[in-house]
């Protein structure tokens, strides 16, 4: 298994700077190919299912020559639908090796996680937060078990 502690940061990186952020999508990318080794050979929707967990959905929303967009939740049941929460889109840099979220939908669902937001004023800021989130997520994933293959 490759390690993210390989991921190497500069003395200048520093948390929620520019550097430290390029640091974070690396580690997202190889936390990321620790449940799906080989993203770009995953199609469709994808359901990993572990023991004591919720069941984690992948989603394959484009591939093309050097990135990946996917889908990343857990589904709660909520008056009869299903609510995808937290609902991240995650794209993956095959060729720079980097993956980040682009969008967290869950962010804006819950009061106290709204105020937090509304002091992240800055892009860095939001940009930071969001990918600590899969950063930590993906090592908790891995943790439980959870496994994508084509």
């Amino acid at each position: 298994m490759i390690a993210d502690s390989w991921c190497v940061s500069t003395w200048r990186a520093r948390p929620a700077s520019f550097v430290g952020l390029m640091t974070l999508y690396e580690s997202n990318f190889v936390r990321l190919q620790w449940i799906a080794a080989n993203v770009r050979a995953l199609r469709g929707r994808c359901v990993s299912r572990v023991a004591d967990d919720c069941d984690l959905h992948l989603s394959v929303i484009e591939h093309s020559r050097y990135t990946s967009l996917l889908r990343l939740s857990y589904e709660f049941e909520q008056d009869g639908a299903y609510m995808p929460d937290p609902d991240l889109e995650v794209c993956v840099y095959h060729d720079a090796r980097l993956a980040e979220v682009r969008s967290f939908a869950g962010l804006c669902r819950h009061p106290h996680l709204r105020r937090l937001r509304s002091g992240l004023k800055r892009e860095l800021d939001q940009r930071w937060s969001r990918n600590m989130m899969l950063n930590k997520w993906l090592e908790y994933c891995a943790e439980r078990g959870h496994r994508f293959r084509p």
